[in-house]
């Protein structure tokens, strides 16, 4: 009785050796046939695939990502990687890559600018191109680590198009937060600041600065603060210090941070203070109430990261800045639409 032979198990590791031998040819010609190359002739080819599938042979992606110089595999570091907004843009940015079969590995640098660069120079050499998640390092190191790691994509930071660079306009973003809230009713507000290292932190004092310097009857204050919800939380005694009637907050954590403490001191809002936030994560749209926020399209963004590290990947990139203009979604914690 004839008919194909019954594949066999092993005693030890099938090589590409063993596979050359088998089917009498050369390891680069049994390379060639399990990396696609049309060149072989399909009589070899069958006789390669004959003896792969009775030896039980596996290939090694290592080895074939040594051998290719491909990985299929982009590093992203970022600064945080509790911040969901962060979450947002890498679901956004993995969706993406995920539909060209590539995987995506993480870093995180627990908002430490020391040492950032490493990183990304580690994360680099494992991978075949990296996105920037908002670097913390100041301007100088930035420069001279691009060329070190290209092909990279940077978010939130400017390159001086060394780089690609997908940006949100923070600046416009608070500007038109403060007017909400002015136009609300209120003179006295009291800006909870990001991180010191935060491009995006600079931007938005930036935007307050022109409110201040354009309405002479607005009070904008600044609280040293941070990016977190413990950070937000315990801004409550500063902020009530202040007689500020509404709160701008870094970002959308930071402020439900300081709902839940307002909460637990029975402070009404937006009866009491009025709060507002940034980035428009999942939570703020369920939050009680329902947090006052810029929506910047963050699944979005993630998305057109990955365009822009493919074109700087093949060679065509456009390293014209993309910025995203961040929309007010009103909401309870302000009184809603104006």
């Amino acid at each position: 009785m004839t008919g194909k032979r019954a594949r066999r198990t092993p005693a030890r590791e099938t090589t590409i050796s063993d596979i050359a031998e088998a089917a009498g040819v050369s390891k680069a010609t049994v390379s060639r046939v399990m990396n696609g190359v049309a060149t072989v002739g399909e009589d070899i080819a069958e006789r390669v695939r004959r003896a792969v599938e009775e030896l039980g042979y596996t290939r090694s992606e290592t080895a074939r990502s040594l051998s290719l110089g491909v990985s299929r595999t982009i590093g992203v570091v970022v600064p945080d990687l509790a911040n969901p907004m962060f979450h947002q843009v890498l679901h956004g940015l993995h969706r993406a890559a995920a539909r060209e079969d590539y995987r995506v590995l993480i870093a995180d640098t627990l908002e430490k600018s020391a040492g950032e660069a490493a990183v990304v120079v580690d994360v680099r050499n494992r991978t075949d191109a990296v996105v920037l998640f908002a670097p913390r390092m100041t301007r100088e190191e930035l420069d001279a680590l691009l060329p070190r790691v290209a092909p990279v994509v940077v978010l939130n930071r400017t390159t001086g198009e060394r780089a690609g660079s997908v940006l949100v306009d923070y600046e416009a973003g608070v500007r038109e937060l403060a007017e909400h809230l002015v136009d609300r009713g209120h003179r006295r507000l009291a800006y909870l600041a990001g991180p010191p290292e935060s491009r995006s932190n600079e931007a938005r004092q930036r935007g307050l600065e022109s409110v201040r310097a354009d309405r002479a009857d607005v009070e904008v204050l600044e609280i040293p603060c941070g990016h977190a919800f413990a950070d937000g939380h315990a801004a409550w005694p500063a902020v009530r210090a202040s007689g500020a009637t509404a709160v701008v907050a870094f970002n959308d954590v930071v402020a439900l941070g300081l709902l839940g403490r307002l909460a637990e001191e029975g402070v009404r809002v937006p009866g009491d203070l009025a709060v507002a936030g940034f980035d428009d994560i999942p939570f703020a749209q369920f939050s009680s109430p329902s947090l006052t926020t810029m929506t910047a399209r963050l699944a979005e963004i993630g998305e057109r990261l990955w365009e822009t590290l493919r074109a700087e990947m093949r060679g065509e990139a456009d390293r014209t800045p993309v910025i995203f203009a961040p929309e007010l979604a009103p909401r309870a914690s302000t009184g809603g639409p104006a």
